[in-house]
């Protein structure tokens, strides 16, 4: 992001009022605002009720999701390597060639390769911490593959949610055991995106599709998994990948998260934006549609933490146009982040509220930004 005080006069000047339309790229421009979207956030979206998807007659193509993401606006896109194998798990050159001429037609930026260890029944013991090794070692040959894939495709970060990785129940699993699988695995994708040039990131979740528990379930723990293997790997390459949906599950507040990470030094390497009522599930609902103090407080601590990544969408708006729904994202995403802006300019005069711990006089500072 580009934040001077040349730029920080500009919101009382043209970007003033609610930011639509062209506004609202002009100001994403202004501020190099990197925003982004999956690629599954412009598909038909099935789930278990509707195994058809919502949108039947909308192409589910790859080039047809990246013609609608730039449709929305948007100027990156993230994928799973799993657009680009078969379904021998071998990558496709067609696919990747035909992606790398629609990222080109339509101006869209590749950002953030994720592995897909979750979608084929292989996976249901899990990926990289499956009780059988020679499932173990695939799913390391799936990701390591991932790696070479991203660098292909042009993406400056590979990831990995382990979806599968995880627990039903008590006692199902040795908790000790799987975190050394998993930790191994780790050193080995880490090694791979260093060897060519990319981050590596994990992604945290509570639970969803595991019952009881996926082995990263908090961000916290993801940061504690990527300080080792930073240390048996060298350097700080390997960091954490922060949705904001999935923090919500937990209720945890997602603004301190950052300071924390940056305290350890552990990069975050990417973000996920949406939506989730809190203590519930993944709903991947339109960003900015919950608690605005909670997530102007999140793009005011990605701003002050000096995050330079990406903004991903990662949202699944079943019913709801989709090219529609990333706009709107996109749109309340900017107006959220322009409150956020707005308090960061009279940073000094909240530090001085902050530290009289009088939450009264902070909420003086900033209620007319936020209401």
């Amino acid at each position: 992001m580009i934040i001077n005080e040349e730029n920080l006069k500009r919101l009382d000047e043209e970007f003033s009022g609610y930011l639509e339309g062209d506004s609202v790229t002009d100001f994403l421009e202004t501020f190099d605002i990197n925003f982004a979207a999956g690629h599954w956030c412009a598909g038909d979206f099935a789930d278990r009720f509707a195994t058809e998807g919502y949108n039947p007659d909308m192409s589910s193509s790859i080039v047809s999701q990246i013609k609608r993401i730039a449709e929305a606006g948007i100027k990156g896109v993230e994928f799973h390597e799993r657009v680009f194998i078969n379904k021998n798990f071998k990558k496709d050159s067609s696919i990747i060639s035909s992606v790398k001429d629609a990222l080109s037609e339509f101006k869209v930026k590749p950002t953030n390769m994720n592995t897909n260890l979750f979608t084929d029944p292989k996976w249901k013991l899990g990926g990289i911490t499956n009780p059988d090794k020679k499932i173990r070692e695939d799913a390391i040959a799936v990701a390591l593959q991932g790696v070479e894939i991203a660098k292909e495709v042009g993406c400056k970060s590979v990831a990995l949610w382990p979806g599968s990785d995880g627990w039903d129940y008590n006692f199902q699993v040795n908790y000790g055991k799987i975190l050394d699988y998993f930790i191994e695995g780790c050193i080995e994708i880490n090694n791979k995106a260093k060897e060519n040039g990319m981050k590596f990131g994990i992604e945290a979740k509570l639970k969803e599709p595991r019952e009881g528990n996926m082995i990263i379930a908090t961000t916290q723990k993801a940061a504690l998994v990527a300080k080792e293997v930073n240390s048996v790997c060298g350097g700080e390459n390997m960091g954490v990948c922060i949705d904001y949906g999935h923090e919500q599950m937990y209720a945890y507040e997602p603004a301190d998260n950052l300071y924390t990470l940056k305290r350890f030094g552990i990069p975050v390497v990417n973000f996920h934006i949406n939506t989730a009522k809190l203590h519930s599930n993944d709903e991947d609902r339109v960003a900015g549609t919950g608690d605005v103090w909670r997530f102007a407080d999140f793009c005011f601590s990605a701003i002050d933490t000096g995050y330079q990544g990406w903004f991903g969408e990662d949202q699944f708006t079943y019913r709801m146009e989709p090219v529609k729904a990333m706009a709107l994202s996109r749109e309340f995403f900017a107006n959220i982040m322009k409150k956020a802006l707005l308090i960061y300019r009279i940073k000094e005069k909240l530090i001085d509220a902050q530290l009289t711990g009088d939450a009264g006089k902070t909420l003086d500072v900033v209620k007319k930004f936020l209401l």
